[in-house]
């Protein structure tokens, strides 16, 4: 399924050329059975462009569809969340020009997270901030992006902990024995993309993500999102048998860490979904996913209202 945005074939707005077999993002998204509670957060989707409007960046490793703020809220007002947490794309380098527009034009009810290099100065932190912003990523995937010098990392997460802000973290499962050391050192509270990226193929009581509990149960001030099971599943959205389980073989994982480290999980979309390569998920579907990896009123509350409040909005603003 392919959705309808302002791309046409294969061009998006400003003349960008769309990577090879992009996948657009589904523009009629069912309306989920679940019933979100109030105050719920989609605590990871971004913007993209439109390209007219904000280039994309010149170092980029695909070109994607337009996806715009507008159609972001709209999407958060059909599922039925209150508020966004906008990560920065990758195709969009460190100019935060498109995040920071969305920011604005959320009225307060979105937070974001950045790129920005090592040279990025306090005033510009402080604009960022203002805007909304209270993070920073860093993206481990080699696939994705070159990977950055320990020594920037260390300087930029230097100048961001005056402010509060935190670091999330984007790597495979393979990545982390290499990168363990690293992450654990990082002093502010750190955020995992995606579980790290497991392979759910492998038995979850296994030792690669046995690996990954281990550095939570390690590491108090490392959160992680249970969100992306598009991504990681093999049975894909549908359970084998034909029945509407979606992506089935990644609850396991999903609620193993649920259960386990509730105040430390959060959950979002991941729209407009960059970079899938067999199918577009149906939000609403995804969004229906959330039971059955946090399957009690609490850990639900936990991690979609509580969790995303205490670490994006502890102002309560």
């Amino acid at each position: 399924m392919t959705g309808t945005t302002t791309s046409v074939h294969g061009v998006t707005s400003g003349g960008f050329e769309k990577s090879p077999g992009w996948l657009d993002w589904y523009d009629g998204p069912s309306a989920p059975t679940f019933r979100m509670p109030a105050g719920a957060v989609d605590a990871h989707c971004h913007v993209f462009g439109p390209g007219a409007e904000f280039p994309f960046a010149p170092e980029r490793k695909y070109t994607p569809c337009d996806a715009s703020a507008a159609q972001l809220f709209a999407l958060r007002d059909h599922l039925g969340f209150d508020r966004n947490v906008i990560v920065q794309a990758t195709c969009h380098g460190a100019d935060n020009r498109a995040l920071v527009d969305a920011l604005h034009r959320s009225d307060g009810r979105a937070r974001g997270v950045a790129t920005v290099r090592r040279d990025v100065t306090d005033d510009e932190l402080a604009e960022l901030h203002e805007a909304g912003v209270r993070g920073v990523r860093f993206n481990f995937v080699k696939r994705l992006v070159d990977r950055v010098p320990a020594d920037s990392l260390d300087a930029i997460v230097a100048k961001i902990a005056p402010l509060g802000w935190h670091v999330v973290i984007y790597f495979e499962a393979e990545d982390l024995p290499e990168l363990y050391d690293f992450f654990s050192a990082i002093p502010t509270d750190v955020v995992v993309d995606h579980m790290g990226r497991p392979d759910v193929t492998k038995d979850p009581d296994g030792p690669e993500f046995a690996l990954f509990l281990r550095f939570l149960r390690e590491n108090p001030h490392v959160w992680t999102k249970v969100s992306c099971p598009e991504r990681l599943s093999v049975t894909g959205p549908r359970a084998l048998d034909g029945e509407q389980q979606a992506y089935a073989d990644v609850v396991p994982f999903a609620r193993r860490v649920v259960e386990e480290f509730p105040d430390r999980v959060l959950w979002g979309t991941d729209w407009p979904h960059p970079n899938l390569k067999d199918h577009m998920p149906d939000d609403g579907l995804l969004v229906d996913y959330i039971p059955q990896i946090a399957p009690t009123p609490e850990l639900q509350s936990k991690l979609l209202v509580d969790n995303p409040a205490r670490l994006y909005w502890p102002e309560g603003a």
